[in-house]
């Protein structure tokens, strides 16, 4: 005979808790946590009696497992593509997240539109109804005869659905609508989310069907529960980039099926999202000329060599304790490299408010960007101008050396094809390099103040 009993759950990281707590033992978040009913069953299952099934029958050799050709579908869409290892695999789970308006639905319904070319698409919606999402089919051009609309909040409904219909491609947008009736939990809650996930889970495994799951995030930017759903499913893919801002960069956390390292960038236009094959450009474009305190960087996102606009200013403090203000970039990291340029250079800032800003609402979060931003933070306060052509890259020591980067070629080929003529590189990664192969002018440097001495 099964009992009911309250039990609370923390809605950040799913910790559950026999009474109410104020702050989560488990993540430290207040006023987490929810009240649920847990069904606990008095008996443990089957009896001592029954045995479990012998599944040695079951067991297959590694050579014996075929693999399809196409066990991958094409999106459509390269910059997607590449985030995904490759394309959609069969009987994977996909979550896409991201802050409300930043275009999650716009590039499922996008997506729709080439899938359903050659196969059946169906969109399970519990916060449009049918005819909302026909009007922003409309204005993104998906008019393809293959795409399925159902509207439903039922989880269990949803499933049996799927698996009578069996289409070739499942949406849901998105998980905190869904719901399973039996739960006596409310949408949205940690156990609502939990099992709905696990339930598509186990339908896209069992028919081999891609399952696309959209999930919206709290207030603190995460996805709600995230503890309990990113070992379920098989990616992970976030939506960043500001609602105001009309670029959008995608980026995997989680992937089963290819690397985590790729990125995709987007522009929001009045059509949709437009793939833009350019990054570089992108973020580049509009850098003030004859200006100091401004630098390029290169990082690697995976295997793409993407060039950002570094933008330092240091101005005389009027508080107590100067003011250290970035964006994109790491705070402490940039505590550390002020340090550096006061203890090893005499560059004392103590006095002054340091603001940095990562231009295009990208993240440098690599080591190669310390060595811009110190050059950055250098041309700021000695006021004098970086030429617009240089670009530098390296990891900066706490002795104020310039240590090696990876990928070194690829990060000089990608300046190159941009234009720049003058390339700042850490002197231990030239040796790995041959100039002559390229027409920039390569500087290698082993120290700060060999790298700033080109600064005029």
């Amino acid at each position: 005979m099964a009992k009911s009993k309250y039990i609370y759950i923390c809605n950040q990281c799913g910790y559950e808790s026999s009474k109410w707590n104020g702050k989560c033992p488990s993540c430290g978040a207040w006023n987490s946590f929810e009240e649920n009913i847990s069904q606990t069953s008095a008996s443990s299952g089957r009896s001592s009696a029954q045995s479990a099934p012998d599944l040695s029958e079951q067991i297959l050799e590694l050579e014996q497992i075929g693999i399809d050709s196409d066990v991958r579908y094409d999106t459509g869409i390269g910059e997607l593509n590449r985030v995904l290892g490759g394309g959609l695999v069969k009987g994977s789970l996909v979550l896409l997240s991201g802050e409300p308006g930043i275009g999650k639905s716009t590039i499922l319904l996008q997506i729709c539109q080439f899938l359903g070319q050659e196969h059946s698409v169906l969109y399970v919606s519990g916060e449009e109804s049918a005819r909302q999402i026909k009007l922003r089919a409309n204005r993104l051009g998906v008019d393809t005869e293959n795409l399925y609309i159902l509207t439903s909040t039922d989880a269990e409904a949803v499933s049996e659905t799927i698996s009578s219909c069996t289409p070739d491609i499942v949406i849901i947008d998105s998980i905190q609508t869904v719901s399973i009736n039996r739960i006596s939990s409310s949408p949205g809650s940690v156990t609502q989310v939990r099992e709905c996930t696990n339930l598509f889970m186990h339908t896209a495994k069992k028919l081999e069907i891609p399952v696309i799951i959209v999930g919206h995030v709290n207030k603190d930017g995460v996805i709600a529960g995230p503890k309990v759903m990113e070992h379920i499913v098989d990616a992970v893919l976030y939506f960043e980039g500001e609602r105001h801002q009309s670029y959008r960069l995608l980026r995997a956390v989680k992937n089963r099926f290819g690397s985590t390292n790729e990125i995709g960038v987007f522009e929001m236009i009045d059509k949709g999202l437009r793939e833009v094959e350019n990054p570089s450009q992108m973020l580049l474009d509009g850098r003030p000329l004859n200006v100091s305190g401004t630098c390029v960087a290169c990082v690697m996102e995976g295997t793409r060599p993407i060039l950002a606009e570094v933008q330092a200013l240091a101005s005389k403090t009027s508080y107590s304790a100067p003011r250290r203000m970035v964006t994109g970039f790491d705070f402490n990291r940039l505590n550390i490299i002020i340090a550096v340029l006061e203890k090893r250079l005499g560059i004392y800032m103590g006095s002054l408010d340091v603001y940095l800003n990562i231009v295009g609402g990208f993240k440098l979060d690599e080591p190669a960007g310390d060595l811009p931003v110190a050059m950055a933070l250098y041309s700021g306060i000695m006021d004098k101008q970086i030429d617009e052509h240089l670009i530098a890259f390296g990891e900066i020591g706490l002795g104020g050396e310039i240590r090696s980067v990876s990928h070194i070629e690829q990060r000089i080929k990608e300046a190159e094809r941009m234009g720049f003529t003058t390339c700042i590189i850490p002197k231990q990664s030239a040796g790995s390099i041959n100039p002559k192969k390229y027409n920039i002018n390569i500087i290698p440097v082993s120290t700060l103040k060999q790298a700033f001495s080109v600064i005029k």
